[in-house]
């Protein structure tokens, strides 16, 4: 099993590489050249700035049984075809029971913003965001450990 963390613009990398240090579970952070990520305990995987390319990468590189940490619910679905496991940064377990919806969600919400009708992006970051990630995130990493 291994970890591959979607980082750009992901809130969650420190607090997902803390916990799976703990439990010794390697991780990849996968993240394009726009970002300054570095860790002492996982490998960083620096991939060009065009669309896609990290998500490309984790696709690609993922294999069943894996955990993925992602906000983009594309790449939840390839993962998920893999056989990986998916989480998102508020600690939202992926699944085929969700991912339907979720990926109709973005679709309209992405014709919504072409025809100009303003869909909000999400606010700040609260702290519960980051309690039920933590939560979530080790809830799933035990199971995984533990059948």
């Amino acid at each position: 099993m291994r970890i591959y963390i979607d980082a750009d613009g992901c809130p969650v990398v420190d607090t997902a590489v803390s916990i799976a240090r703990g439990k010794g579970i390697p991780v990849t952070i996968v993240k394009n050249h726009s970002h300054i990520i570095e860790s002492d305990y996982a490998t960083v995987i620096t991939v060009d700035n065009s669309r896609d390319s990290a998500d490309f990468y984790i696709a690609n590189h993922s294999t069943k049984g894996d955990v993925v940490i992602t906000q983009d619910n594309g790449l939840a679905a390839m993962c998920l075809a893999k056989g990986s496991l998916v989480i998102n940064q508020n600690g939202v377990v992926i699944t085929s029971d969700n991912i339907d919806a979720m990926l109709y969600s973005r679709h309209v919400h992405r014709e919504l913003r072409q025809r100009g009708i303003y869909t909000s992006k999400s606010g700040k970051r609260s702290r519960d965001q980051d309690i039920n990630f933590r939560i979530a995130f080790k809830r799933l990493l035990d199971k995984l450990i533990n059948g």
